[in-house]
């Protein structure tokens, strides 16, 4: 062990002794002790029995033509409709077939259609959603959990989509990519696709020479909003109904004995650039030229069926895609998610999620400081299983930057199912240890329990050891504790309510905390109901929401809101969305939204109320708004964002994001005026072959952004990116000194392949 790490554990374990030890150990030792057996097998919930998966003798040449011959002794399945009309006979017929051999997973399917001219397929792009192509596909819970599932979808044209579901389909992450092939074909019947899942790109359990799964199966016809699936699982949770795990039927595989091979993947990049700024007198702008070659290597290996090492020397991080511009109305920070690849492989087991975006750990803090990139020398991270933990693990090391140290950063995870098959508990550590001898170090437990139906109590414990924090503070003070009740679902009744206290010196530092030092509490009551067959409309839905923040330096309440919403969807997917709301702050300090426009110390209250419309997915054309409008503070805001997207072939989409925010204090002659717009035209010339444009206009900070990239991408693994990005300052003229109209440039050439070794 490092010893700035041993001298850092050394004095947190010292501090923490008198309180902090006992009760998550005590508490992780309790309930695993009533951990469920793994590997169950038992009746779906609609009562299907598990079914015994065919062994092909010989394997599948995929080209999207399902052959009578090759597939016929594979297991052929019919499905129920989903939508609209949940368990009606589907309107086009739909046959699955699924089967395997040593090392693959086989899934066909043979989608008949009445009218093939009107198939829908509107883009080749790869991880295309779900919803905007006809598509077949299958969802498979390969640790037998009922917590984690993994989504592999194909359309006609081949096009590949592969997404994992946690949380009971509760939480997806459509960033991650795994090695399987796919090929679609359209036939004089309808259209037809073929699959081929690598055993060893997905982890199982083998127990007593069998490997238990869960698999849903499901076909989409988009423009007839109509969904066929296998089991009968009811869309009573959402869009991720078909994901949940939960409500997936049982199937048995035998003698399936995957390889462990070492993937090596390489990476070159080369480029150079150009930033722009203002010199120490400050009367001009001075240029600083950058060259870029790089050249590191990530490793895969896997150290049983179930866990997985990555090692990586020199870690690629290049930007190939921009984060979207956001313009933030709130006193707190914004939240970006993660799009970095090395990051994404069951990120779920390591989230602890504190309501909303805060969370315990979150990647995107390792290897970026003040929203700059910092150079990671490298690292390691391992996840997987081990007889019935859940295990995440990673450490990377930094370079120093900007005048920041460099940094080890480190986080591990453990997390088991117990009391039930739809219960866990978990542990987590984050260390965050600098070369001056900083650090910030948590540790947590949490559980989520299924108490009954789909109510789950989910319990949050934490306490974090930073350098900067007074001498002298309490045990309650670097703690966070946070209870919450949930029913889950979209139908019937649904309710939550939240309690979360964060101490004054509770410090994530890898993770995310908007606020500190608070009381919170928030609930919220609803019910959804589907009209049935006849209506014209497909569901509805009404509720209340309401939450407060009261600091806890003086009990004050910072934060409060109330308010009303209201849903409905008609058979064809047109959405329409209201709520009204009226809110309460409590300012200490002014919130400046810019220069022109500051809310003087005070107490407030307003009121809003928010009108949505969204139009069906998987239409050509797409053309979604919302308008928000009422008092802001002391003033009145009116917002408005529009989202039109336009699928003019498969191979040309242009979709466009326009937000306008005006808020008005009328008494202090005082306004802000934002429009932040975006334009993203995306070309498919084929499955392997991509080009995209990107360009972002934000009047709140005078930036034009610019990301476009060429992306060549023969199979999984092996990509060829060119990327340019460019900052442009529109308004330079009325600046002083006056900017280039270039502020920024950089262009990159981007090559890595991946080469599996088996042993």
């Amino acid at each position: 062990m490092p010893a700035p790490l041993i001298r850092v554990a050394r004095h947190a374990a010292a501090r923490a002794s008198a309180f902090a030890p006992a009760w998550p150990m005590a508490l992780l030792g309790v309930l695993a002790a009533a951990a469920p057996a793994s590997a169950q097998l038992r009746n779906g919930p609609a009562g299907e029995p598990p079914l015994e998966l065919p062994r092909l003798s010989q394997p599948i040449e995929l080209d999207g033509l399902v052959g009578e011959g090759e597939w016929s002794g594979a297991a052929e399945i019919e499905g129920v409709m989903h939508l609209p009309d949940f368990g009606a006979t589907p309107s086009e017929h739909t046959v699955f077939l699924v089967a395997h051999d040593d090392g693959y997973l086989y899934f066909a399917c043979r989608a008949y259609d009445s009218d093939p001219s009107q198939v829908r397929v509107t883009t080749l792009a790869r991880d295309a959603s779900t919803f905007i192509n006809d598509a077949c596909g299958i969802r498979l819970d390969t640790y037998n959990d009922d917590e984690n599932s993994l989504l592999f979808n194909g359309t006609p044209a081949g096009v590949r989509t592969d997404w994992a579901f946690a949380n009971d389909a509760g939480s997806v992450n459509q960033d991650w990519n795994a090695f399987w092939d796919a090929a679609g074909a359209m036939t004089d019947y309808g259209w037809s696709v073929e699959m081929r899942i690598p055993f060893s790109s997905v982890g199982f359990q083998v127990e007593d020479g069998r490997v238990v799964m869960g698999f849903s199966l499901a076909r989409s016809v988009v423009r007839r909003n109509e969904t066929t699936v296998h089991p009968a699982i009811p869309p009573n949770w959402g869009p991720a109904s078909l994901a949940k795990p939960s409500y997936m039927r049982k199937m048995v595989l035998y003698g399936v004995e995957p390889t462990r091979p070492v993937y090596l993947t390489p990476y070159v990049l080369g480029g150079g650039g150009y930033t722009y700024g203002i010199s120490e007198p400050g009367d001009t702008y001075d240029r600083d030229d950058e060259r870029v070659t790089e050249a590191g290597l990530d490793a895969r290996y896997a150290l049983t069926r179930n866990l997985n090492l990555d090692v990586s020397i020199n870690t690629d991080f290049a930007q190939v895609e921009a984060d979207d511009q956001q313009v933030n109305l709130t006193r707190f920070s914004l939240f970006f998610p993660e799009k970095r690849r090395f990051f994404q492989e069951r990120r779920a087991v390591f989230e602890v999620p504190l309501g909303g975006q805060e969370r315990l750990f979150h990647s995107r803090r390792i290897g970026l400081v003040n929203g700059e990139q910092v150079r990671i020398f490298g690292g390691a991270r391992m996840i997987g299983r081990v007889g019935d933990w859940d295990l995440g693990f990673i450490d990377m090391q930094t370079d120093d930057h900007g005048g920041f140290p460099g940094e080890n950063l480190g986080v591990l995870r453990l997390r088991r199912r117990v009391l039930n098959d739809f219960s866990y508990l978990g542990g987590i550590l984050t260390s965050r240890l600098g070369d001056d001898g900083s650090y910030n170090v948590l540790y947590g437990a949490d559980a989520s329990i299924r108490l009954f139906g789909q109510d789950y109590l989910t319990v949050n414990v934490a306490q974090s050891y930073d350098d900067l924090e007074p001498s002298e503070v309490s045990e309650l003070d670097r703690s966070l504790a946070r209870v919450n009740w949930q029913r889950r679902g979209t139908d019937g009744f649904v309710y939550a309510a939240d309690v979360t206290r964060a101490g004054l010196v509770f410090e994530p530092g890898m993770g995310f905390l908007s606020r500190r030092d608070y009381l919170s509490g928030d609930g919220s009551f609803g019910y959804g109901w589907r009209p049935g067959p006849g209506s014209p409309l497909n569901s509805y839905s009404v509720g209340t929401t309401g939450s407060f923040f009261r600091r806890n330096v003086d009990a004050s309440v910072e934060s409060a809101a109330y308010g009303a919403n209201a849903q409905l969807q008609t058979r064809g997917g047109h959405t329409v969305r209201g709520s009204v709301g009226r809110s309460y702050e409590d300012l200490v300090v002014p919130f400046r939204l810019s220069p022109d426009a500051v809310v003087p110390v005070g107490s407030y209250w307003f009121n809003d109320a928010t009108l949505a419309y969204q139009a069906p997915m998987g239409g050509l054309l797409r053309p979604n708004v919302s308008v928000t409008a009422g008092q802001f503070y002391d003033g009145t805001r009116f917002s408005l964002a529009l989202t039109p997207a336009w699928s003019l072939s498969r191979h040309l989409t242009l979709s466009a994001a326009y937000q306008l925010d005006r808020i008005q204090f009328e008494d202090r002659d005082e306004r802000f005026v934002s429009h932040l717009a975006r334009l993203r035209t995306e070309l498919t010339f084929s499955t392997t072959t991509s080009a995209s444009a990107f360009v972002q206009y934000n009047t709140n900070g005078d930036i034009v952004s610019i990301n476009a990239r060429f992306r060549y991408n023969p199979s999984e693994g092996t990509d060829l990116y060119l990327v340019w990005n460019e900052s442009l300052s529109p308004e330079r003229d009325s600046l002083s000194p006056r900017p280039p109209l270039s502020t920024a440039r950089t262009l990159l050439v981007k090559y890595s392949r991946t080469f599996p070794l088996t042993f």
